[in-house]
C-alpha cells in the first residue's frame, strides 16, 4: 500500500520498520499520518515478528500533534481528534508482538504518546522529550495522562506534564522513560539487534508474556497471578514449547514456527 506519510521496510527476518516521515513539519501527526498507522498496522504486519517505530529524518521522531490543524477545533472535534490518536495508540500497544520505539530526535507532545504506546524505547542521545500541551492550552490527548505516570511515576509525570517541560535522553534513561541512549549513528543497529535476540525466541511465547503484562498491571495480585498461570498453561498447548524444550535437551538450536 502506498502511504502519504509512511515508509515501510520489511526486512525479511520477521522485523518491519515503520518511519513517520513528513519532514516539513517535523514528523508532527495530523489526522491524515493517523489514519495511514490505523491502516499500516491492519494490512502491512502479516508476517511480522518484530516492529520498530522511528521518525525519518535526523532532527525528529514525532515533533507533536500537528498544531495547525488542531488549532481550529472545537469541543466535539477536539474529542475526536484525542480519540482517533488514542485509539490508534491502543492497537499500536496490544499489537501481539514487540513493538520497539527508536527515538531519533523530538518526541514532544503525541510524539512522546507514541513511544509510551510502545513496548520499549530507545532513544538517540540527540532525543528530547516532552509533553508541552499545557502551554498551548490543552492537556496530552492521546493517553499521555495514562501511560506517563505509569512508566515514570506520578510525581515525574506530574511535573513533566503541568511544567511542559522538555527532558533530554540522559535525564529519560534516569527516570525510567526510556531503556537505553545510544549515539544517533548507532541507534537503527541497536534497535535491529534488539529485534534480532527477540526473534531467536518463540513467538506465542512472547505474545503471550505481553498479554500476561499489559492485561496483568490493572490487576490485584491475585488476578494478575492468575491470568499468569492460564497463559502459563496455554504455552504448553504449543508445538513451540515442545519444540524449545527439545531442542533444549537435544543439545541444538530451537526452530520455532510461532504456533
Amino acid at each position: 500500500m502506498d502511504y502519504q506519510f509512511l515508509k515501510v521496510e520489511h526486512c525479511g527476518d520477521g522485523t518491519t520498520v515503520l518511519k513517520i516521515s513528513a519532514p516539513k513539519s517535523l514528523n508532527a501527526l495530523n489526522s491524515t499520518i493517523l489514519k495511514e498507522l490505523d491502516a499500516c498496522i491492519g494490512q502491512e504486519l502479516e508476517g511480522t515478528r518484530v516492529l520498530i517505530i522511528t521518525g525519518d529524518g535526523e532532527k525528529s521522531f514525532v515533533a507533536g500533534a500537528d498544531i495547525s490543524e488542531m488549532a481550529h477545533l472545537d469541543e466535539p472535534q477536539g474529542f475526536e481528534f484525542g480519540r482517533l490518536g488514542a485509539q490508534v495508540f491502543r492497537r499500536i500497544e496490544t499489537l501481539p508482538i514487540p513493538v520497539i520505539a527508536a527515538v531519533n530526535g523530538f518526541a514532544l507532545g503525541g510524539g512522546c504518546e507514541l513511544a509510551m504506546a510502545c513496548d520499549i524505547r530507545i532513544a538517540s542521545s540527540k532525543a528530547k522529550f516532552g509533553q508541552p500541551e499545557v502551554g498551548l492550552g490543552i492537556i496530552p490527548g492521546f493517553s499521555g495522562t495514562h501511560r506517563l505516570p505509569k512508566l515514570i511515576g506520578q510525581g515525574y509525570a506530574k511535573e513533566m506534564i503541568y511544567t511542559g517541560k522538555v527532558i533530554r535522553a540522559d535525564e529519560a534513561l534516569r527516570i525510567g522513560l526510556v531503556n537505553a541512549v545510544y549515539e544517533p549513528e548507532e541507534l537503527m543497529d541497536k534497535a535491529m539487534e534488539m529485534a534480532r535476540m527477540m526473534l531467536k525466541n518463540a513467538p506465542v511465547a512472547i505474545k503471550l508474556a505481553k498479554q500476561s503484562i499489559n492485561e496483568g498491571y490493572d490487576l490485584d495480585a491475585d488476578g494478575a497471578i492468575a491470568l499468569e498461570n492460564k497463559l502459563f498453561g496455554k504455552c504448553f498447548a504449543t508445538r513451540d514449547q515442545k519444540e524449545g524444550m527439545d531442542a533444549f535437551l537435544g543439545k541444538r538450536k530451537a526452530e520455532f514456527k510461532g504456533e
